[in-house]
């Protein structure tokens, strides 16, 4: 969290969030057009996490609609309701809200990308 949006950022997190949970070989990080995410800096970020790029068409809002969704709900119930006296504060904060958010209840549940693994393995 920074108060800029710049590449560094961009490819800061999305290494964090590799060292967090380890991602399967070719994995596939979907972006929309912004040239943050087109710039060579963060392909060489993407290549080196061994992670596939896959970009938005242009002038299609559906392929980038679950994230927006999730950002939607993280401004509108956590962001705009709350003040928050440092940006550390907030940092604390927006990260617990993902954590809750994104973490299933049950940990036994399998994530979808794992169930069509087990199921197409299975068959």
């Amino acid at each position: 969290m920074d108060d800029h949006y710049r590449t560094p950022l961009i490819s800061a997190a999305i290494i964090n969030a590799v060292r967090t949970i380890p991602l399967a070989p070719g994995a596939i990080f979907h972006t929309d057009r912004g040239s943050n995410y087109t710039s060579e800096e963060f392909a060489r970020t993407l290549v080196t996490l061994g992670l596939r790029h896959s970009v938005g068409r242009t002038g299609i809002c559906y392929d980038n609609a679950l994230a927006e969704s999730f950002f939607a709900a993280l401004k509108n119930e956590r962001v705009h309701r709350t003040s928050y006296p440092t940006r550390e504060h907030a940092r604390r904060d927006i990260t617990r809200y993902i954590e809750f958010t994104t973490t299933p209840a049950d940990s036994t549940l399998d994530s979808a990308t794992e169930h069509r693994k087990k199921s197409t393995t299975n068959s």
